[in-house]
């Protein structure tokens, strides 16, 4: 994967470029839809391809895990054809969905996932 900048506001310093994946290309900043158990509800892929013009999807690994659950994935032959989706699909950390809901079950305010960047610091600990 890699990013590409291709502009930056001088004035309020947003930025506009493409993600490069192996599925496809993600221009930026791009709307995108959630779908939480492999399909975004409500809409068919042909539609989100053509008639929202969405470039990816999100999924959320815990989810994916608990419902349809990683063996009707796999016999699926993985994300991509159960959903029915040949463009970009973001996901977030397994590891980092496991550490947050496991912490902040037991009451953990500090979370920090070691395998990615995620770091969830309270608001009163917060540097401005």
């Amino acid at each position: 994967m890699e990013f590409v900048l291709e502009h930056t506001d001088a004035r309020t310093q947003a930025r506009a470029g493409v993600i490069k994946t192996a599925h496809g290309e993600i221009k930026t900043p791009i709307f995108m839809p959630v779908g939480t158990q492999g399909t975004v509800k409500g809409v068919l892929a042909p539609d989100l391809k053509e008639s929202v013009k969405a470039q990816i999807i999100l999924g959320n690994t815990y989810h994916l895990y608990l419902r349809p659950g990683t063996d009707i994935l796999e016999k699926a032959g993985g994300l991509h054809k159960f959903s029915s989706w040949d463009k970009p699909v973001g996901r977030d950390c397994p590891k980092c969905e496991h550490f947050l809901v496991e912490k902040k079950k037991r009451g953990s305010k500090n979370i920090v996932c070691p395998d990615c960047d995620y770091e969830e610091v309270p608001e009163e600990e917060e540097i401005s």
